[in-house]
């Protein structure tokens, strides 16, 4: 990859590269995208099951599925689209969030890059817990949000809706769950200290509860809650690595010295 004196990146170059990463991490949405629309049916049975047995009302043939609807001429295929498009997301994000960093590595030194490999290895795995956890707490999130609802009236959900509801839980969980992970690579590259993590530790638990309150898709306190606690540990969690990680590399630095 071309590159100016200093190690510095023309800002075209940073422009093609940028691109190059968008099209790759497109591509890898489309393909897992694919599989979302080829196992679709399976998809919606266990998004529903909060709600109600999908499979055994399709089974038996019945019209209704509980309080889901399906509504308009284009309601079926716009709801394949958005789960399919919404599963490629989740399933590809692997793919997207190392291209995300690759964009930043080109400007990394040899040992900086060399650092760097934590956050391909660290990142499926924290996405996933996250995913997992949205995932988990479905079922107690929308038996709370069902709970508002006055008797005598029923509340009936349009399909698509609950289903990007649920799917937007699972992505947020997870992109969430990969603050470490950047603030720890970030430190292992030598770009973020310790200190400089956990010294305005207010304002980074203000900004966490603050973000969980304005994304989340519901209002729920409960839901907010579940996001934010372990994000709040993890973030402290990944700022004492950090100070270790500093204390370590300063001994080295001044052995070497």
């Amino acid at each position: 990859m071309p590159t100016s004196t200093g190690g510095r990146m023309p800002l075209f170059d940073h422009l093609r590269e940028l691109r190059k990463r968008i099209i790759r991490s497109a591509c890898a949405i489309l393909i897992a995208a694919a599989l979302g629309w080829y196992f679709y049916n399976d998809i919606i049975v266990e998004l529903a099951s909060p709600v109600c047995d999908l499979r055994k009302a399709q089974e038996l043939g019945n019209q209704y599925c509980g309080s889901l609807y399906i509504n308009g001429v284009l309601g079926p295929l716009n709801l394949q689209v958005k789960v399919a498009f919404l599963t490629g997301i989740i399933l590809a994000a692997p793919v997207w969030l190392f291209q995300l960093w690759a964009f930043i590595a080109p400007g990394l030194h040899k040992k900086e890059k060399r650092n760097s490999i934590f956050f391909v290895i660290a990142a499926t795995p924290f996405f996933a817990a996250g995913a997992y956890l949205g995932y988990s707490v479905l079922p107690a999130a929308v038996k709370v949000l069902f709970g508002f609802t006055p008797d005598a009236l029923n509340n009936l959900i349009k399909f698509d809706d609950y289903l990007d509801f649920v799917l937007r839980v699972i992505l947020l969980f997870g992109i969430a769950f990969e603050l470490p992970v950047f603030l720890i690579s970030l430190n292992l590259i030598g770009f973020l200290r310790g200190s400089t993590i956990l010294k305005p530790w207010r304002i980074w638990i203000f900004s966490i509860v603050l973000f969980t309150a304005a994304f989340t898709p519901t209002a729920d306190p409960l839901t907010m809650s579940l996001l934010a606690i372990p994000l709040i540990f993890l973030y402290l969690g990944a700022g004492l690595f950090c100070l270790f990680n500093d204390k370590r590399r300063d001994r080295k630095n001044y052995d070497r010295a």
